[in-house]
């Protein structure tokens, strides 16, 4: 399972908003890190903004970088704005819809969850993280005691985040299902895609 391993509240201080790690270290230390942090840095170049803003959005959804090309190379194939198409990939993959449900306090805990099975899709077990569920879709967390109580106690702590309405929820019985597909502002607002798909295409 290729995931990030590095240090992560350092990535949060480097692009000023909390993203990997703890939020308490970039409240305390809110400049980038390294000995010139806090001091001014120069302007950057139209290259690197957007480098800056491909590098946010890998790390939001915690792809490596072969991972994350593969998906804007699939969005570009398909119908629509590439970019806008090219979040919803993003959006809707397993680990991204289980976190999104509170399922879990993480997309990194949720890419765990998802391949340790503790989630079904539509009756079958899927422990691919990077699986795309689609509208119809039914979400459930696997019918064991330990899989049900992981859930539970994710979904208690996460009571103050709202589910996405492209999602419909029911935590009663463990159960989710996909509306539709997510819009343009359901999901992140963090990031500008159109800068990323500029970046892209300068090769």
């Amino acid at each position: 399972m290729a995931r990030y391993t590095g240090p992560t509240t350092r990535i949060s201080r480097r692009f000023g908003q909390h993203l990997l790690g703890s939020g308490k270290a970039l409240e305390r230390r809110g400049y980038p890190p390294g000995q010139h942090g806090p001091k001014m840095r120069r302007k950057l170049s139209e290259y690197a903004v957007g480098l800056n803003e491909k590098q946010k959005l890998r790390y939001i959804y915690g792809l490596l970088e072969r991972q994350f090309r593969r998906v804007f190379e699939n969005a570009k194939k398909e119908r629509g704005v590439t970019g806008e198409r090219f979040l919803q990939l993003l959006e809707t993959r397993l680990d991204s819809t289980v976190y999104l449900l509170g399922l879990s306090k993480s997309r990194a805990s949720a890419r765990q969850m998802v391949n340790h099975g503790h989630i079904r899709v539509n009756g079958h077990k899927v422990d691919i993280a990077s699986y795309n569920v689609k509208p119809g879709d039914e979400i459930e967390v696997k019918n064991t005691p330990a899989s049900r109580q992981l859930a539970t106690r994710n979904l208690e702590e996460n009571r103050i985040r709202n589910v996405p309405g492209w999602l419909s929820m029911n935590a009663e019985t463990f159960k989710a299902t996909v509306v539709r597909m997510p819009t343009r502002e359901e999901m992140t607002q963090d990031v500008n895609e159109q800068l990323i798909v500029e970046f892209y295409s300068r090769f």
